[in-house]
């Protein structure tokens, strides 16, 4: 999620874990928590393009650091507020729930995590996009109203307990949408008579009520929108070939393969003037209502010492307003 996402719930953990020992300082120290494991995103401006992804929610984002970071930040911390009253493994406790929930919130994305590492799996529900306002505003409000309250008030507690009993219960009606969503996209494939090897959903930009599929036929993905306001019941697909054929032999060079890999196999090629591109489809297209719209993580292969190095298309920011505007007249229904 989003980083303001993760500091609402840091803090929010560590208020529910020692708020009324230390106050706001629980807050405070849950929100540091909160944030520790994205930290690997800096991971980009030290390496390549493939292994900074690849490094992505991997090791931050897993059980074994959250359980060996806990309690040497909770040292540090035991230093820091020696006049708290409270020891080291309290404030250990409190940065170890901080530091969990954060990528088990995240294991509820498209992009998910790898929070069994060193174990190769990537848990990835694909029920919320990285950034819903419906999630994080009202969880923020109840933060807020819980801060002003002195730490004995007992309804600092009762806000703060509000806060994550209502953003928890959004993220289980987010499951209950996908399940909807999923079997409307394999109802509307079955009543066209389309065949397909795999299927995979997940929410359009900031929400859960326009979902989008991607859809593997034999030699093209097809790639289709519903929207719970939609008054057709017929889904359309739109086929997008796969291309696979351009990379000729380059297809088993190794980083091609660490591409093909991290993609989970949702990829097409395309060509640009000669070049080489990349297209991871798990995220999809920047603008839903625009068939021809560019996919929103697409990789150049640039030729390096005999093999492929990836450099990532920037995205226009002046397409923004227009794509949030289309985004919302696609959500409004057909």
């Amino acid at each position: 999620m989003d980083s303001l996402t993760q500091i609402v719930l840091g803090a929010a953990v560590g208020e529910a874990v020692l708020g009324r020992k230390v106050g706001n300082k629980a807050m405070l120290y849950g929100a540091i928590a909160g944030t520790i494991p994205d930290l690997d995103a800096f991971a980009g401006n030290f390496t390549d393009t493939i292994t900074a992804i690849e490094i992505h929610r991997g090791f931050s984002h897993s059980i074994i650091f959250s359980v060996l970071a806990a309690p040497v930040f909770g040292y540090l911390i035991s230093k820091i507020e020696r006049k708290s009253g409270v020891g080291w493994k309290d404030w250990s406790w409190l940065m170890f729930w901080g530091l969990f929930t954060h990528p088990v919130l995240d294991s509820f994305t498209t992009w998910g995590t790898q929070l069994f590492w060193p174990l190769d799996i990537r848990l990835a529900f694909k029920n919320i996009f990285v950034i819903d306002p419906l999630y994080t505003i009202p969880f923020l409000v109840f933060l807020i109203l819980a801060m002003r309250r002195k730490r004995t008030d007992p309804k600092r507690k009762k806000y703060n307990k509000l806060g994550l009993l209502i953003s928890s219960g959004y993220l289980v009606l987010t499951l209950i949408f996908k399940g909807i969503a999923y079997n409307n996209f394999k109802h509307s494939l079955e009543r066209q008579g389309i065949f397909y090897e795999r299927m995979d959903t997940r929410p359009t930009p900031f929400n859960t009520i326009l979902w989008t599929a991607n859809v593997e036929a034999e030699d093209a993905y097809l790639i289709g929108y519903y929207s719970f306001f939609d008054n057709d019941g017929l889904i359309r697909f739109k086929a997008v070939p796969k291309n696979h054929h351009y990379l000729g032999m380059h297809k088993n060079d190794k980083n091609v393969q660490r591409l093909i890999k991290i993609s989970k196999g949702w990829y097409t090629i395309s060509e640009t003037d000669g070049d080489l591109y990349f297209n991871d489809l798990r995220f999809g297209k920047l603008n839903p209502s625009d068939p021809d719209s560019d996919f929103v993580f697409s990789y150049k292969l640039v030729p390096e010492n005999g093999t492929f190095t990836a450099e990532e298309v920037e995205k226009v920011p002046d397409e923004g307003r227009e794509i949030v505007i289309d985004l919302w007249e696609r959500i409004k229904g057909n």
